[in-house]
């Protein structure tokens, strides 16, 4: 039988509510180590924090230096088995090196080559794609071919199998997220192979998904049952667009529809259940009008942000950046997080959400500028 040594060490430092240090505390404290057992009344601190401390911090990625690295990598990396794709994982400063851009959120630029192809394969973990710029890849899903184009939310939920292909002439690049830190955790992940190409190569305009489902108000008699993902493989940005401009069109008007003053905001969700679109991660699209300053918004639980277009300063704790088309900010858990629109200001978010208020451990905090 193997034997694993203790991973425990304790060290007696007194103080208050702490034991007064000797040869028996120590003694007792050589006990804990040899039966790997911790008491309380050494990690409280940590462990109970009278708020939360995450490890990951506040940080910003720039597009422009993300996108040359991935073209770089599009000139020395292939896309095959082994590799499957050539995703690029954004790593919090505060994670210790693990490709994750928070404790529970995975985000990663993706970029594939001219008439190249990405291998099918299906796994636990939930994802999306969420298209800054470009055209010409479908990601097909399910033998369902998805087009992806800029300003394009397509769903890719576990265990889906999936593929890409590139039929332009042109690489194309995009923001990939998943819940794959909070599987990895949680020790819940699987990952199967599936055909070497994609099965379906076809191209339409729309997918079968989008076909059946993608109509307002409407959901198919036919149809029965509820389902944990939204049925919608790509929610497109012509309808997330004129959705965010009517609410600013209603705000002029003296209507309510808007989160704040000079704020839109909606949230991509699931057209049976009306939740949202994954059961791990909530997906929004926020526009802000030149000069909107938002009101300074803590949460538990943590997102990513990217800017889809305009430009901005945005503040998380104690650091602030400026920020560009396609650049990506992280925001920890309990983060103080502020946004100043320059211009006309587009916004992508994705954040862990549903997890934190399934649990009940949500909670929001609005200071108002």
């Amino acid at each position: 039988m193997t034997v694993h040594a203790s991973p425990v060490s304790l060290r007696a430092t007194g103080g208050p509510g702490q034991p007064e240090p000797g040869p028996a505390l120590s003694e007792l404290y050589r006990g804990f180590e040899r039966q790997s057992l911790v008491p309380l009344w050494t990690e409280i601190g940590d462990l109970m924090p009278p708020s939360p401390r995450p490890r990951a911090v506040p940080h910003r990625w720039c597009w422009s230096e993300l996108l040359q690295l991935a073209e770089r990598s599009g000139d020395l990396v292939p896309v095959g088995r082994g590799g499957e794709r050539r995703a690029i994982a954004l790593a919090n400063p505060g994670l210790g090196g693990a490709p994750f851009a928070t404790p529970t959120l995975w985000a990663a630029i993706q970029y594939l080559n001219p008439r190249e192809d990405a291998p099918v394969h299906r796994h636990a973990q939930n994802a999306f794609r969420f298209v800054v710029e470009g055209e010409g890849v479908w990601t097909v899903v399910d033998d369902d071919p998805v087009a992806m184009r800029r300003g394009d939310f397509l769903l890719t939920p576990g265990w889906r199998f999936h593929g890409h292909h590139n039929r332009s002439d042109a690489p194309m690049a995009w923001l990939d997220g998943l819940d794959i830190p909070f599987a990895h955790h949680m020790g819940s992940g699987f990952f199967e192979d599936g055909p070497e190409e994609v099965p379906d190569r076809s191209a339409p305009a729309r997918s079968r998904s989008e076909r059946l489902w993608s109509h307002p108000g409407l959901r198919p008699v036919g149809v029965t049952g509820e389902t944990r993902c939204s049925p919608i493989a790509a929610y497109r940005w012509e309808h997330t667009d004129a959705a965010l401009r009517e609410q600013l069109a209603l705000s002029d008007e003296g209507r309510p529809g808007v989160l704040e003053p000079g704020h839109a905001a909606v949230r991509f969700s699931n057209p049976v259940t009306g939740g949202d679109v994954l059961p791990t991660i909530r997906a929004e699209m926020h526009r802000l009008l030149p000069g909107t300053r938002t009101a300074t918004r803590r949460e538990v639980g943590s997102s990513v942000w990217q800017v889809f277009d305009g430009e901005a300063t945005v503040r998380v704790g104690d650091r602030e950046w400026p920020v560009h088309r396609g650049d990506l900010v992280t925001v920890p858990s309990w983060a103080p997080l502020t946004v100043t629109a320059a211009t006309g200001l587009d916004l992508f978010r994705f954040s862990d959400a549903p997890i934190l208020e399934r649990l009940h451990l949500d909670r929001v905090q609005l200071d108002n500028p």
